[in-house]
């Protein structure tokens, strides 16, 4: 360590600024925890997690090992998925007692693709004050450096792991005004790119962000149509976690979008839907996942 850093962490400014934080009594703490590199958790939240007087965790043993990096050992509480709504309920009447008590996941943010929220449902409904203390975040993270420009982006998590019900959602979001963030297992990043080309075309921008904040972290933005072929040319990179970006969709606008019904309109009189998409993407060269929900709209407004 070097001088400025001892100097740094011995700071009585810094230190002092830590332990003045105030942290009511009968309050449940929602604590973000490191999503790999375990330096990335918060001054306020090592003291939180020193001082209160359990913490529900996501997995006791994970949770464990983290603290004793920090010489912390407090009472656990499994709290995970398949008992989240039991769980709660104890949580409640000990915070009622008295207690402070801190949630927290095996990483990132609690109630965020990871269990939490049922439990602070449970306590906002009973009327008990949640505090959450703010931290790492994988999608945050890989978002930050993707350099994606859209003013906006919605949060998708996990999609389905069926073919058929992962490619419903993928279709539903085919319009959506913003960057999409998803997360996804190692096992299932060929199949979910995959997907994501057929259903969206290979000309968007997708940005690959694999085992954040960890020793062998990758981030690597491309079009579409290369994402499989960077995905092949290692074998590594079906390990780890993802996070999967694509950037905001550009929806037909203007004369654009008029032509499109125009054309639409004609076809859909002697044509299905998907063949109408078809030849509309022929004659207007916009995109034919487009077009063909812009048809079924046309047509569901028809049958109406």
């Amino acid at each position: 360590m070097s001088t400025t850093e001892s100097t740094l962490f011995s700071s009585p400014t810094i230190i002092d600024a830590v332990v003045r934080q105030h942290y009511p009594v009968g309050t449940l703490y929602v604590v973000a925890t490191p999503i790999g590199n375990v330096a990335d958790i918060s001054l306020r939240a090592l003291h939180l997690l020193s001082i209160v007087d359990a913490i529900a965790c996501e997995d006791t043993r994970n949770t464990a090992q983290l603290l004793s990096r920090y010489g912390i050992h407090k009472p656990l509480i499994a709290a995970h998925q398949h008992n989240e709504r039991e769980v709660a309920e104890k949580i409640l009447h000990r915070l009622q007692a008295g207690e402070r008590i801190a949630l927290v996941s095996d990483a990132g943010t609690p109630g965020v693709s990871d269990p939490g929220a049922k439990i602070v449902d449970v306590l906002k409904l009973a009327g008990v004050p949640v505090t959450p203390l703010p931290g790492a975040s994988a999608a945050i993270s890989a978002l930050s450096a993707s350099g994606l420009l859209a003013d906006r982006f919605y949060f998708v998590g996990f999609l389905p792991a069926k073919a058929g019900q992962r490619e419903t959602v993928l279709r539903d979001l085919l319009n959506t005004p913003a960057s999409l963030i998803f997360y996804e297992a190692p096992h299932r990043i060929i199949d979910t790119v995959q997907a994501m080309l057929d259903v969206f075309g290979g000309t968007h921008q997708v940005v690959l962000a694999r085992e954040v904040s960890k020793l062998f972290e990758e981030i690597h933005r491309c079009p579409l149509h290369d994402a499989p072929a960077w995905l092949a040319a290692d074998a590594h990179r079906e390990k780890g976690e993802y996070v999967i970006l694509l950037d905001a969709s550009q929806q037909a606008e203007g004369e654009n979008d008029l032509e499109a019904r125009r054309v639409l309109g004609i076809l859909l009189e002697e044509c299905s839907v998907k063949q109408a998409a078809n030849l509309a993407a022929q004659l207007t060269g916009l995109k034919k996942n487009a077009l063909y929900q812009l048809a079924l709209t046309l047509k569901q407004s028809e049958a109406e």
